[in-house]
């Protein structure tokens, strides 16, 4: 079940659902008959959103829905929220066309071999907006790298910072852009450059829980980052591992076969083999990677059957 709690450095008007790694925090702001959530987590987990965001709401409707980018974890549960509220529904000003088309690819959704049911939107954000969520103003901040359109929030006064996938406590989300010879380090590098200008004195990240060590985290994603762009191959292997942890994390089961029949229709998947892992056929990848995650107690095997292990 997920973590619901306020934190003592937020403010009364803020709640967050810490999710896990399947689907995304919420934020939830109530301000009088002013509500809004921040991101929606993955469309299989779309029933326990509603509840958690109902009670949340205590028979308030809720009027604004913002995603910070639209990866699957992060978007899943527009759809059912919009169905049950109809939110006024803002994403990041870059994807517009996108949604507007229900391009699957361009969303990564088929690329990745992941599942988002159709949304709409409403509005758009973009650096420089100022939003008012739970009686605060929150600036929209660009966060390029793990995703090339994705913001982030911050909220100057409070010293607040939503950063969805650009910080977390320790690390960041994958660079995807990077995976397809684009370039994403050097943005991720920028991103953790901006946050560090910033007087953030509380993160509430996309994954794990709020912190207040601020400092420390972007040591530690500098050096994550240092490691990773050293070589790509590293984050094209990284890369792998955790999209195969997130359709463990998806069916909790599975047979090793069907993972491989999975990873084989996963378009971003045959093109990072391709890419970085030549010499290896999809079923040695698919090995090396269950090997790794076994060795980490991120799954178990067991006649041919994939566990999944949290």
């Amino acid at each position: 079940m997920p973590a619901t709690f306020t934190p003592p450095t937020l403010p009364s008007t803020m709640r967050v659902f810490e999710r896990g790694w399947l689907s995304a925090n919420n934020i939830l702001f109530v301000d009088g008959d002013d509500t809004a959530l921040v991101d929606s987590g993955y469309v299989t987990h779309a029933p326990q959103t509603l509840a958690l965001v109902e009670a949340g709401l205590r028979g308030r409707p809720l009027r604004r829905l913002v995603n910070t980018h639209l990866h699957s974890d992060h978007c899943g549960g527009n759809a059912a929220l919009q169905a049950r509220w109809q939110p006024r529904t803002l994403i990041p000003a870059a994807e517009a066309g996108a949604v507007r088309a229900w391009d699957v690819d361009a969303l990564s959704y088929g690329a990745t071999g992941q599942q988002c049911d159709r949304f709409g939107f409403d509005g758009v954000v973009q650096d420089g907006d100022v939003l008012r969520l739970g009686g605060m103003d929150w600036q929209v901040v660009a966060a390029p790298g793990h995703d090339p359109h994705a913001v982030m929030l911050f909220a100057p006064q409070e010293g607040i910072l939503i950063s969805g996938d650009a910080l977390w406590e320790n690390g960041f989300g994958v660079i995807f852009p990077e995976l397809d010879g684009e370039s994403g380090f050097a943005e991720q590098a920028a991103v953790l450059e901006r946050i560090a200008g910033l007087d953030a004195r509380v993160v509430i990240p996309g994954h794990g829980r709020p912190f207040t060590n601020v400092a420390a985290a972007l040591d530690v994603a500098g050096g994550r980052l240092a490691y990773l762009s050293g070589d790509a191959g590293r984050n094209a292997a990284h890369a792998v591992k955790v999209l195969v942890k997130f359709k463990l994390l998806e069916q909790q089961r599975m047979p090793r076969d069907a993972l491989l029949v999975w990873m084989a229709q996963a378009p971003l998947m045959l093109r990072i083999q391709a890419r970085f892992m030549a010499g290896q056929d999809l079923a040695q990848v698919l090995d090396r990677v269950l090997e790794s995650l076994a060795a980490a107690g991120a799954l178990a095997l067991a006649d041919g059957e994939v566990y999944n292990r949290d």
